[in-house]
């Protein structure tokens, strides 16, 4: 398990996308859950359902997620150190995201996503029971809350911002 302390100095800074950081909102009884992926530079949103909130369970959700990315958009991603994440070395091996771990009890640690998910329970508020929750509606979360302009964002949505890096790095990585 890879310290929080150890991440690379842009990681803190947010001078480069691509850093993560990731967590679960969960359902009513704790039966069920959402994960939550939050880019920490463009505070981009990705919303996951959850099979069951087990490692297996969220390894495979997260991994499927950020597969979908291009590689110059998943290089971090931070968790606390929950048993859901004990399969994190595999999640790298798969998705070559490197893990790193907030010191226990340090939410802070992980203020965007922990931000973020407080907005996201302005549309599902504790007691959700996520079964009963259509994978429409998650969609339309996550598209509501990375269209909804944000003042650190200079009134950007996070949707525009993550455009922005996502064009960026392709230019630079043009061959001239």
């Amino acid at each position: 398990m890879i310290s929080i302390h150890e991440r690379p100095p842009e990681v803190e800074d947010r001078t480069v996308s691509g850093h993560w950081e990731g967590d679960q909102i969960m359902g009513a009884g704790k039966r069920t859950a959402l994960g939550t992926s939050v880019e920490r530079t463009s505070r981009y949103l990705l919303l996951v359902r959850l099979k069951g909130h087990d490692a297996e369970s969220v390894r495979e959700a997260f991994a499927g997620v950020m597969k979908q990315l291009p590689e110059h958009l998943r290089l971090t991603v931070t968790y606390d150190q929950g048993k859901e994440m004990a399969l994190h070395r595999l999640f790298t091996a798969e998705t070559k995201v490197q893990v790193y771990f907030a010191d226990p009890h340090s939410p802070w640690q992980r203020g965007t996503n922990e931000n973020t998910n407080g907005l996201v329970r302005q549309f599902f508020p504790k007691g959700t029971d996520f079964s009963e929750i259509t994978d429409g509606q998650i969609r339309w979360v996550q598209y509501a809350m990375n269209t909804r302009p944000r003042k650190t964002l200079d009134d950007q949505s996070p949707a525009e911002v993550f455009a922005k890096f996502y064009h960026e790095n392709e230019q630079q990585r043009a061959p001239q």
